[in-house]
């Protein structure tokens, strides 16, 4: 029997989750860039300004009039507009490829796990992790196990993991789910961060600099200027050698006068 969830300290939040699987696919379209448990409620929010969740009040709501609805305080996401926009995309899709029934999506067809991905990754607003990771919250929470279900969940199916909201059952691992998303955050920012970047930048603008001393035209006037320097040289050189044959002479010339 499916666990009861307990995803955002909200026990009516929880609930809808619980009863209402669409609620749970809208939940995980709206958990990035925005806090779990804040993303998870997005559902009851909607469903308390539409007096009630319905997959098919979303789908018939004029799109501009379901935005205006997501983005009164407190929004359901911080980014209401555009979020609320793929909502409404995921519940026209939901309805015309699994009957408005957002759980065909794992049992329709009685489809193995790889199939289950397939599907969830074609979702509006869904993509390889997110779909990955809604794997792993229907097989450690749901009792959705279909073959293969932990590989195609990657990393997020392993057990005892805390690395996505499949993952929290409680205050503490919410916790702990955070954590790992930080620290994992932060390594990413180390390994894409200033660090390496300036150090790539600034090798050429050192080279640009000292390029120019080495360019042809003052290479030429270097030279220029040795040459200069060498005949100089070599005609005082000449100079003191004619000043000394003139006074050999002229001491030879003072001699026989």
């Amino acid at each position: 029997m499916p666990k009861k969830l307990r995803l955002t300290g909200d026990p009516a939040a929880d609930k809808l989750l619980s009863d209402d699987p669409f609620a749970l696919l809208v939940g995980l379209l709206l958990d990035q860039q925005f806090p779990m448990e804040h993303a998870f409620a997005g559902p009851r929010k909607i469903a308390d300004r539409m007096d009630g969740f319905s997959i098919t009040k979303i789908a018939e709501a004029d799109v501009e009039a379901f935005v205006e609805l997501c983005v009164q305080p407190p929004a359901i996401h911080r980014y209401g507009a555009s979020m609320a926009r793929r909502v409404h995309a995921l519940a026209l899709h939901v309805i015309e490829h699994y009957n408005g029934k957002a759980a065909n999506i794992w049992k329709s067809g009685k489809p193995d796990a790889k199939e289950v991905l397939r599907r969830l990754k074609a979702l509006p607003g869904y993509g390889d992790q997110k779909a990955r990771i809604f794997v792993a919250l229907l097989g450690k929470q749901r009792g959705v196990t279909p073959d293969g279900w932990r590989e195609a969940a990657g990393a997020y199916g392993e057990e005892g993991s805390r690395r996505s909201i499949a993952d929290v059952t409680s205050p503490e691992t919410l916790a702990e789910v955070r954590a790992f998303k930080k620290a994992a955050k932060a390594d990413a920012a180390k390994a894409d961060g200033p660090a390496d970047g300036p150090a790539e930048v600034k090798a050429p603008a050192k080279a640009a600099v000292k390029a120019p001393a080495k360019t042809p035209a003052k290479a030429a006037v270097k030279a220029a200027a040795k040459t200069a320097v060498k005949a100089s040289a070599k005609g005082k050189a000449a100079v003191k050698g004619k000043a000394a044959v003139t006074g050999k002479t002229t001491g030879k010339a003072a001699a026989k006068g």
